[in-house]
């Protein structure tokens, strides 16, 4: 049975399933940063591909609105680029959940690897003697400073994408032929 570790928990000794599955605490403590990094990666790949799109519809945006046709331009120029300002707003908030349950699982996984160097004498110590890593390296505000910009980007997006549609309907209809 697997059990997931919360602050509130009391630590027990390791059972022995758990002994065997990790070897040392040297192996629990790769693993943990095996997982980091694969979390990370995840997370980077998600806002890479997040921003790749976001992207192109900036430039599906500003190419609709360079409409200049004089017979369908006005219409064109108030309905495509609104469609595309919504549809922007809209990958923003199906791109959070997917950004915010990296954010969790890696968080989780700091949570683990620093409940392992502090419970662990020998670990914790061996840790600290390593110029590369040592506690303000790994605490939770450090790698939480790090995800802010995945973090932040869908909702900046949205922001960004109100008012690009704010200003093509005001545009449009302030200048809109009697």
């Amino acid at each position: 049975m697997s059990k997931i570790i919360t602050e509130d928990a009391h630590y027990q000794q390791e059972s022995p399933e758990n002994v065997l599955l990790f070897g040392t605490p040297k192996d629990r403590l790769d693993f943990y940063r095996r997982e980091i990094q694969y979390e990370t990666s995840l997370l980077s790949n998600r806002t890479n591909a997040y921003l790749t799109a976001q992207s192109f519809l900036v430039i599906a945006f500003a190419s609709s609105m360079a409409n200049l046709n004089p017979e369908w331009g006005e219409l064109f120029t108030l309905i495509v680029p609104t469609l595309m300002a919504i549809l922007g707003i809209l990958s923003s908030l199906h791109a959070w959940p997917g950004f915010r349950a990296s954010w969790v699982i890696i968080d989780h996984w700091h949570f683990k690897q620093s409940h392992l160097l502090r419970s662990d004498q020998v670990m914790g110590k061996v840790y600290d003697d390593f110029p590369l890593f040592n506690e303000k390296e790994s605490s939770q505000k450090g790698y939480r400073k790090s995800l802010m910009f995945s973090m932040r980007t869908p909702w900046l997006f949205v922001i960004f994408w109100v008012v690009l549609a704010s200003f093509c309907i005001y545009v449009q209809l302030a200048h809109a032929s009697p």
